[in-house]
């Protein structure tokens, strides 16, 4: 990860961040100061992440999906997010390119990471999405997908599957 004697973000990090993200070396470099105050190992473990999820949403449930997209940006599978793999999600979620958007979104669906999105996992996401709506605003929800079933329903239809069928990442983004 950085060069964790000076505490600095090391030059290779530093280039292939500035090459893969659209932020500049000084935004790298402060998020980086930032994630070593917060991280002093220099790594999230998949507890650290749930809490600070949590946070974003006091009154949910945020644990489930917060494993989610956890797993989907720990993309070496080593339990733990390290500076890299942080800026690159950050980016992919804010800024980046729509192509990357959709990559990361069939990640996060795809939950045995074999390649594949079954109609099981598009209802395992929704159920976890489902957790972080407060209660009060699911009665807003349109009668066609105020559960998560009906909205796993919705999205699987979209993409014209039928109930036994599968999605390769292609199919999303082409």
């Amino acid at each position: 990860m950085g060069n964790s004697k000076s505490g600095a973000v090391s030059k290779e990090i530093l280039e292939d961040l500035k090459l893969n993200t659209k932020f500049s070396e000084t935004e790298i470099v402060q998020w980086y100061e930032n994630f070593k105050r917060q991280c002093p190992t220099g790594r999230i473990s998949k507890e650290e992440f749930q809490t600070i999820y949590s946070k974003f949403f006091p009154e949910s449930d945020a644990n489930t999906y917060a494993q989610h997209v956890f797993r989907s940006f720990d993309t070496n599978d080593d339990g733990t997010l390290d500076f890299k793999e942080y800026i690159i999600a950050l980016h992919m979620t804010s800024t980046g390119k729509t192509t990357r958007k959709l990559e990361w979104a069939f990640s996060l669906f795809d939950v045995d990471k074999n390649g594949y999105i079954t109609k099981a996992e598009v209802k395992e996401i929704c159920s976890s999405i489902f957790k972080l709506i407060p209660k009060d605003e699911l009665a807003d929800l349109p009668d066609d997908e105020n559960t998560a079933e009906k909205r796993a329903d919705k999205l699987w239809k979209f993409f014209d599957k039928g109930d036994d069928g599968e999605m390769k990442e292609c199919d999303t983004i082409t």
